[in-house]
């Protein structure tokens, strides 16, 4: 960029208030001839951010609650959190929004997960601003705001901020992390969850494979890790003056808790006592450290006490002896599943060290997107997909002769509710109850020695250094929401908000800056100003659960279970009961206390915890308690329609039909033509054919074989833990449905597959009535789930196919069951191979098939039973695996 002073000199600084920042030719003369003396242009300089803008470091865990981490005081060893933490600032007021993908949208665009579309999850978005999952485009995310001002930029791990619909090869990848949101690079995977043995994985948006073995001396933490270190040290080779912006957000502590086993060992009997003593534990410990005030009180379970109610929590003590051993190995796994990922988030940093680039790094460590997951049921999970579709298959049992397959890749598994509810210690609740600090407030790290002064004190390598005195003086209780990170970021790069991304006018940032809090304590002036922090209000709303923080005060209100995904027993909104709670006091200094009416407000003592709701408080603030909850709900509600909360929207069974609530739907109709190739489609790119009699017709060439065998995949939807695959073995071909990965039923066609072969049918004929079938016992009813008769045949004529059905023909079934919903939240469709993980063992390693699989069609007959999956079950697994 040049002045307009006819020398042609470059400006210092560009406007950097529209992006991209306008390229402007150099005024001034032009010459004819490039000899001519008087030709003059000033040099290209490449774009950087104003001197002195850090790198930046955002490290978001998965699932993780407040009361999990040592360094708030949690029974699970974070070293590397710890470190950061000693030589940083701990934010034990920092809040998210109480699920992942509208905490992970707010945080990259610094608005809140309305205002951006994100009022839940994208499989269960609707047409209304509020929850349609389409970030809009007057709100650039900041990897796309920093790109833009010259810093280089990269994601690695978790992406569920793209819609359902645009999730298939085709896009569109304008939500996509290296499409639209603003990063050059990407690495990892797309959705709520993933198999850390078998991910999904993209590299930008081209599907990859994981260059190691799945399962044997492969993990995606470890792979994540090793391709983030590999990414810095090339930028910083080859752009030493350009600064980066990282994104790293493992897919843990979400489901399914896998782990190396030697991590998970490591913890063999800490957790024998159950979930009550850990966060008796816990507690003692976080005061301890002075992570929580001496006086705060251990906030009591649902309904007062542990107990055997729906909405209760079970105590440990209800269980048996053995089921105990099992209920203590999952929190085991999940220990050492999050103390493996705090090990990785260290590599990377020693990576930045090693470097000599740390100091002058900004680095986030947000131990969470939410509070501690209850999506595990009451008794914890071998398989979540067995749970959050509703089949009764898991007793006492079973998850006992299971116990030590859980956390390696022959388990799907989640832990106990409880255990949510311990990893949330001190407070109320878990992940998805918006109106409680247990499903919103997560420890958090901020660490940047060039800005926060080190802890020459402090020994990483002594286990024990890790103590009260080590941050003393780090810990920061200002109010804090993940909506303020993005603002922070911009403010110590010296940016500025944009006005114009790409030519559209842009809405201001709704957080607020934290950088003041970086400050020491001893250098503020005003330490009362300083201790309030910048952000004063702030609503809360998930699925109904809702409340709002303002200037110390909290009215809530939990509208539904989490462990409830139904509509049986939801009060309507009207009908919610409020609760009350006074949670800090450093704005009593605002309080006329000469007004006899406000006296209340200024003699209420703290309520940290949310423990004593004042409503219940029989005493002479009582009238002035309801008075109190008036306005705040009235300020609630000014939040609600400002931010697009409103209409607020509960529903579980509609939201799960897409026609209903008003978004896309990839594919419909009774047909469809995939090709040889095509992979990595969710089943959301599938016609809907379950719970009914459908055929698969595949065209073959088989020419090229040159006396070999036919083997390999010819189409395969799910893996290990539920599917059905369609295939070749020694010639012969062959179709399995795996039924949870408990049990497979195998079906092999009477005829050999020739090099005339030209194509293959498999006929799956729905028993409809359930007639044949075992699924009886899960109670379903409307057809769901029921077994069929598969057969089999080779044609060299498409014309000899069948693809009719008539009830008649059934008089036995060789699939005795079926799963009723979608096999996996991550494993998909392919054709001609299987990625993932397999649906079962094929005798072979590699799946690609030997031959052409020119196409596969999926046809849906005329007179098939119209048994759709209820749309209630949907949002059931939709909820439980973001």
């Amino acid at each position: 960029m040049a002045s307009n002073d006819g020398t042609n000199k470059p400006s210092k600084q560009p406007s950097r208030d529209i992006l991209p920042i306008p390229d402007i030719t150099p005024p001034g003369l032009t010459t004819f001839d490039a000899k001519d003396p008087d030709t003059k242009y000033p040099p290209i300089v490449p774009l950087r951010p104003p001197e002195g803008a850090p790198n930046v470091l955002i490290v978001l865990l998965d699932d993780v609650g407040f009361g999990a981490s040592s360094a708030f005081g949690g029974p699970i060893n974070t070293p590397t959190a710890e470190r950061l933490a000693a030589n940083g600032l701990l934010y034990n007021r920092f809040h998210t929004t109480a699920l992942c993908a509208p905490t992970r949208a707010a945080l990259l665009a610094g608005r809140n997960h309305h205002s951006i579309g994100f009022g839940a999850i994208t499989e269960m978005a609707t047409s209304a601003p509020g929850n349609n999952c389409l970030r809009p485009n007057t709100a650039a995310p900041l990897a796309e705001i920093l790109k833009l001002n010259g810093y280089s930029t990269a994601q690695f791990g978790k992406c569920h901020e793209v819609p359902v619909w645009e999730t298939s090869p085709m896009g569109p990848f304008t939500s996509w992390p290296s499409g639209g949101g603003g990063f050059e690079y990407f690495y990892g995977f797309i959705g709520g969850e993933t198999n850390q043995y078998y991910p999904g994985i993209y590299e930008g948006t081209i599907p990859v494979e994981p260059e190691k073995t799945p399962g044997k001396e492969y993990h995606f933490t470890e792979d994540m890790t090793e391709k983030a270190i590999k990414w810095v040290k090339q930028q910083k080779s080859l752009m030493p003056d350009k600064p980066f912006f990282m994104y790293f957000a493992p897919g843990a502590c979400h489901a399914p808790h896998h782990v190396p086993l030697d991590w998970a060992n490591k913890y063999q009997g800490t957790f024998d006592d159950g979930w009550e003593a850990t966060r008796n534990k816990t507690v003692t410990k976080q005061k301890e450290l002075g992570i929580i005030p001496n006086d705060a009180l251990l906030s009591a379970p649902p309904e007062g006490e542990y107990g055997e109610d729906d909405n209760q929590i079970p105590s440990w003590d209800s269980f048996c002896p053995k089921m105990q051993e099992v209920l203590a190995r999952q929190m085991e796994v999940y220990a050492g599943y999050l103390e493996h990922s705090d090990h990785h988030v260290g590599l990377l940093v020693d990576a930045l060290a090693e470097l000599k680039v740390l100091d002058n790094t900004l680095i986030y460590y947000i131990i969470g997107d939410n509070g501690a997951s209850a999506e595990g049921s009451k008794q914890g999970t071998f398989n979540e997909m067995i749970t959050l579709t509703g089949y009764n298959l898991e007793n006492e049992k079973y998850l006992i002769e299971r116990k030590y397959l859980l956390g390696t890749e022959d388990a799907y598994n989640h832990y106990a509710v409880g255990w949510a509810h311990a990893m949330n210690t001190p407070y109320q609740w878990t992940k998805q109850v918006a109106s409680h600090f247990g499903g919103t407030r997560n420890a958090c790290i901020v660490h940047w020695p060039d800005k926060i002064a080190k802890n020459a004190n402090y020994n990483q390598y002594d286990a024990d250094a890790y103590d009260a005195n080590a941050i003393e003086g780090r810990i920061r209780s200002q109010f804090h929401h993940v909506i303020d990170v993005a603002p922070t970021v911009l403010e110590v790069a010296n940016l500025p908000e944009p006005t114009f991304v790409h030519g559209v006018m842009q809405k201001p940032m709704e957080g607020v800056s934290m950088a003041d809090s970086f400050k020491n304590v001893t250098e503020v002036q005003d330490q009362k100003t300083w201790l309030k922090g910048t952000h004063q209000t702030q609503y809360f709303e998930m699925v109904g659960n809702r409340g709002i923080y303002h200037k110390g005060w909290t009215a809530v209100t939990q509208h539904r279970l989490p462990w409830q995904t139904g509509n049986t027993d939801v009060l309507v909104f009207d009908d919610d009961v409020w609760e009350l709670y006074k949670i800090s006091d450093e704005y009593d200094d605002e309080i006329d206390k000469t007004n006899p009416e406000l006296e209340y407000e200024w003699k209420t003592d703290v309520d940290w915890t949310q423990s004593n709701n004042l409503l219940l408080v029989n005493n002479k603030y009582s009238l002035k308690y309801a008075e109190k909850l008036e306005k705040l709900q009235r300020q609630w509600l000014i939040e609600a329609v400002k931010y697009n909360v409103v209409p607020l929207d509960d529903r579980m069974a509609t939201r799960g039909n897409a026609e209903i609530a008003g978004r896309p739907q990839l594919v419909t109709g009774n047909s469809q033509t995939l090709y040889g190739g095509m992979g990595r489609l969710t089943e959301s790119s599938i016609i809907e054919y379950k719970n009914k009699s459908f055929t698969v017709t595949a065209k073959l060439d088989l020419s090229k074989l040159n006396g070999k065998l036919a083997e390999g995949v010819i189409i395969a939807v799910g893996g290990r833990f539920g599917g059905w695959t369609l295939y070749a073995q020694a010639g012969t071909l062959k179709y399995c449905y795996n039924f949870f990965g408990l049990e497979k039923y195998e079906v092999e066609c009477d005829s050999e597959l020739s090099t005339n072969t030209t194509y293959v049918q498999m006929k799956f004929h729905y028993d409809v009535n359930g007639t044949y079938s075992e699924n009886g016992k899960y109670g379903f009813g409307s057809g769901l789930g029921n077994g069929a008769l598969v057969t089999l045949s080779v044609e060299t004529d498409e014309a000899n196919l069948k693809k009719d059905f008539k009830v008649e023909e059934l008089t036995h079934t060789n699939v005795l069951q079926t799963e009723y919903g979608i096999f996996s939240a991550d494993e998909c469709c392919d054709v001609g191979f299987e990625s993932g993980s397999p649906v079962t063992d094929y005798g072979f390693t590699d799946t690609k098939f030997n031959g052409e699989v020119n196409w596969v069609k999926i046809e849906i007959p005329d007179n098939s039973a119209k048994n759709a999956i209820p749309h209630e079950l949907r949002a059931r697994i939709a909820i439980g695996v973001q």
